[in-house]
Formats: C-alpha cells, structure tokens, sequence
C-alpha cells in the first residue's frame, strides 16, 4: 500500500420516514457490489462539502445541502487508505434519481445491516442503528 490518504466524503440522506438513502457499488468499481452511502472522492482543489454537494449531483441528479461532519472515519485497505467523511445531507432542488445505472434503497436505521457495507462502514451502521 502506497500514496497518500485518498478523501471520500459521503452524504448521511434522511427522508421523512427517518430511512437512509443507499446506493450500491457498480461493476468495475472499487468494492464493487456493497452498498454505501452516496458521494465519492475528493478533487484536491475542492472543500469537502463542496466535493459532497458536486458528487450528489453527479450521482443522484439533484441539489443537496451539506449539513454538519458527523463522523470521520481513517480505514486501510489492501491497496489505498481512505479517510472517510460523513455528513449529514438534505435536498435542497430537483428530483433524487441514479445518474448512473447504480441501485438505490431507502433503509430504515435497524434494517442498515441487512446490507453489505464495506468494512470501513460498521461503527457508523452501529452509530445510526442506536440512533446517534
């Protein structure tokens, strides 16, 4: 493993049943086929939020506000070490629809695990399962 930390960042989306919104790696992509919360890599002349809210677009076809950090997670894996961010999110124009051919799922707090997330994930899946 080699290189500097890579930045993700990823949008915590609620609807008004309290669900989360989901999305699923697509074929050909790092961690293809697990599930994740929506948003990407950092560009390097890009805030966090505004890598977030440029991601979100890109994937889901709407606006969103990028809200509060809720968690900061430093993972290694095999061949790259991320350094996730999570923040909350909210729609704030359009209509939220995948952009690119990936499956989308509204999943309540207690149904998260029912998923497979990548590793990195669990303490947040364990956080918002007890309702932090």
């Amino acid at each position: 493993m080699s290189g500097a930390p890579i930045d993700v960042v990823a949008a915590l989306i609620r609807d008004n049943a309290g669900r989360y919104l989901i999305t699923r790696r697509r074929k050909g992509t790092h961690l293809e086929g697990l599930w994740e919360f929506p948003g990407g890599k950092r560009e390097p002349d890009e805030s966090l939020e505004e890598s977030l809210g440029r991601e979100l677009t890109e994937e889901l076809g709407a606006s969103f506000a990028v809200d509060d950090r809720v968690e900061t997670i430093r993972w290694a894996y095999p061949e790259k070490i991320v350094v996730l961010h999570f923040f909350n999110c909210r729609l704030a124009a359009g209509t939220i629809a995948p952009q690119e051919g990936q499956l989308m799922e509204w999943v309540a707090p207690k149904d998260l695990r029912r998923f497979d997330f990548p590793p990195a994930d669990a303490a947040l899946l364990s956080r918002l399962e007890a309702g932090r």
